[in-house]
């Protein structure tokens, strides 16, 4: 279980949403359905990731929508899960809750520790415990998320790729549930509720857009991007903002004819040959099947193929 502080996950949904609530479990006692470090997202009419379902998540996502409306950023309590919310667990839970936009997300590092003060009666002076605590990551060792004299230490998650996936379709779905443990920080766009699955894993950010291509603005430079929708021309004009800006990949569903004539269609709207000989279509290994799942396991053998390090160079806007 990923129990450390997930800025890449973090930095998509604000991106999405403007606006986000984090939840963490601070303390868990007794017998609890999650343990220390969990945490989830919330924002005005969803969530992504879970600290245990039932009562105690219905109750920690309303406290937390309560937050982006104002007022306070940080906020700790402490639940009895038996008595508190009738459930069967007999332990109980202290909740963090922290507000993040833009602006907040530019104080969570990019690696090590992320530490700040969670209690209202916390030094606004980083305690020696801190210190310690970066002292033990430099060396290589784990720190655990744990509150100490009022401050909040959570390690930061190890850097997983952004993939960006438009279409919430069949193979969309297949591809963002097989990379389930993968290292993939997914965003999966559509512009129809309907078609995402009820229930979502913890890497995964839903985002509905009325015009998905809009969302390739708000995608990270190094991002990975997927694209199969069920309209060709919003295909195209998905690829076409891509190739536009930087980014790391870009596959398209489709076929070999496909990719003829989106070539052509892009060479029309500016993009030049090195630019178009990114463009990955079709996507997947053909030899595996058309089956989604065949599908998926192709592009996600591909991916994970990918040199990270040699793929950040390329990283450039090409017109």
């Amino acid at each position: 279980m990923d129990v450390s502080l997930d800025r890449n996950a973090l930095k998509a949904a604000v991106a999405c949403h403007g606006s986000v609530a984090r939840v963490v479990i601070l303390a868990a006692e007794g017998s609890t359905p999650r343990d220390t470090g969990t945490s989830m997202l919330v924002w005005e009419n969803g969530q992504s990731g879970t600290i245990g379902g039932g009562a105690l998540e219905w109750e920690a996502a309303k406290v937390a929508r309560g937050l982006l409306q104002g007022g306070e950023a940080r906020q700790v309590f402490k639940l009895p899960l038996g008595p508190g919310l009738g459930q069967c667990c007999g332990g109980a839970v202290t909740l963090g809750l922290e507000r993040f936009d833009a602006a907040t997300l530019e104080a969570v590092p990019q690696t090590g520790l992320h530490a700040r003060p969670m209690l209202r009666d916390a030094s606004p002076t980083p305690p020696l415990a801190v210190a310690r605590a970066q002292t033990r990551t430099r060396n290589g060792q784990i720190v655990e998320t744990h509150l100490s004299e009022g401050w909040l230490i959570e390690p930061l998650a190890s850097h997983k790729k952004p993939l960006w996936i438009y279409g919430a379709g069949h193979v969309g779905r297949a591809i963002a549930t097989a990379a389930k443990g993968l290292p993939f920080e997914i965003v999966l766009i559509d512009d129809a509720k309907a078609r995402f699955p009820d229930a979502l894993p913890r890497d995964i950010t839903p985002l509905v857009s009325a015009n998905p291509a809009d969302a390739v603005a708000h995608a990270p430079d190094e991002a990975l991007h997927l694209v199969l929708t069920y309209s060709h021309a919003l295909d195209l004009e998905i690829c076409h903002r891509v190739l536009s800006r930087p980014f790391r990949h870009l596959g398209l569903i489709g076929s070999d004819t496909k990719k003829r004539r989106f070539l052509k269609r892009l060479g029309e709207l500016g993009h030049g040959e090195a630019s178009l000989a990114r463009l990955i279509c079709p996507i997947g290994n053909k030899a595996l099947g058309k089956q989604p799942n065949a599908i998926a396991i192709g592009v996600l053998h591909d991916l994970l193929e990918m040199d990270a390090e040699t793929g950040a160079g390329q990283s450039e806007v090409r017109a």
